[in-house]
């Protein structure tokens, strides 16, 4: 089959040009760090401004003590194809985590703490939420060192002005 669309033509200007991409990262398990963490990367390869803000269960994520032991969970998660029966098993959660973890690095993946640094020596900016700070009694200390600030809401709506905004 021949492809008759028209081939696109661009400006002498990059597409990436001006474009800027937010991304709220709102859960810490293992399956869910990625998602938001390959797309900043992959925003930053195009050049695009790339800002990240972590809130309530995406803490998990930039905080030192849980950034490196991330976990999966298959209990209640239908893309695991397994009975949830099966799933909360005891050592299942275990078993899929190293099972995920052993797909990632074959795929040469970086682990969280390494992709957060690629992340920042590429431009990009990571934002910590102030009221999921205070619920967790958390400092900017207890995070991971190259952290922009810890903001409000009020604050990531302004940084968000005019970008195309993921809630992961």
């Amino acid at each position: 089959m021949t492809d008759t669309r028209p081939i696109p033509t661009f400006d002498d200007e990059p597409a990436s040009a001006g474009r800027k991409l937010c991304i709220i990262c709102s859960k810490g398990s293992l399956d869910m760090a990625y998602p938001g963490l390959i797309l900043a990367n992959a925003a930053l390869g195009e050049g695009i401004e790339t800002h990240l803000f972590f809130t309530f269960w995406g803490y998990e994520i930039i905080n030192k003590k849980t950034m490196a032991k991330l976990q999966f969970s298959p209990v209640g998660n239908p893309a695991s194809h397994m009975p949830t029966a099966v799933s909360g098993l005891p050592g299942m959660q275990s078993m899929a985590t190293r099972m995920m973890k052993a797909q990632i690095e074959a795929l040469d993946v970086p682990a969280v703490p390494e992709f957060l640094d690629m992340i920042k020596d590429a431009g990009g900016h990571l934002w910590a939420c102030r009221m999921s700070a205070d619920m967790m009694k958390l400092t900017q200390d207890d995070l991971y060192e190259r952290i922009d600030g810890v903001i409000g809401a009020t604050e990531f709506i302004e940084i968000s002005a005019g970008a195309q905004t993921l809630f992961v």
